[in-house]
């Protein structure tokens, strides 16, 4: 069985990132984005996705913790492409509904090759709460661009109720890692590329 393994090493002005990446994992994982809510997103991501996850990362958070987290979600997204090589004998399609406590989101996931988002549904004004003081809301839909564009996956992520912060962008989290996970899982009664054109 091919290993489904990518280690991303990016270099910016903004950031320092290392990134390995297992598909066929445990849900393990080691985390030091130098962003506290960030290193707790991404843990439960691993955990629910079954992939083993290793970020190192460092950048000028003493600025704002956009460009690390962005650049974090690049570089998965890359070692997700990479991972996943040609796409044979994938499921291709995930789906996922879970809540935590009054929130519940919904999460679609189709390894397409072709980079597109639907995120809806947080609340008025979630944008511009800061989690844990330093995570602006605004960041769970930038960090979905960033894995989708650079992934090639179509996504969908969609609040479908919620009020405190930190449980809509965990469940967020949640609900992509579990549709994730079912989209990349092996299966045996695919046969090559799941896809009508021979190529995704």
């Amino acid at each position: 069985m091919t290993s489904r393994v990518a280690t991303i090493r990016r270099e910016t002005s903004e950031s320092s990132i290392e990134l390995t990446l297992d598909l066929d994992g445990t849900g393990s994982s080691t985390i030091d984005s130098s962003v506290p809510f960030y290193d707790h997103l991404l843990t439960a991501f691993a955990k629910h996705s079954l992939v083993d996850l290793t970020v190192k990362a460092t950048g000028d958070t003493h600025i704002d913790v956009h460009h690390t987290v962005e650049d974090i979600g690049i570089a998965l997204g890359l070692a997700i492409r990479e991972a996943l090589g040609d796409k044979a004998g994938i499921s291709r399609f995930g789906d996922a509904l879970v809540p935590l406590d009054e929130a519940l989101v919904q999460a679609v996931v189709d390894v397409s090759g072709r980079p597109y988002l639907v995120h809806s549904g947080e609340p008025a004004g979630y944008e511009l709460h800061l989690i844990g003081g330093h995570f602006t809301g605004s960041m769970v839909r930038h960090v979905f661009e960033a894995i989708s564009f650079n992934a090639g996956l179509t996504v969908h992520v969609t609040v479908l109720s919620g009020r405190d912060p930190h449980h809509i962008a965990e469940a967020e989290f949640k609900a992509f890692a579990r549709a994730f996970r079912f989209a990349v899982a092996r299966d045996d009664r695919v046969s090559g590329i799941p896809s009508t054109k021979g190529a995704l």
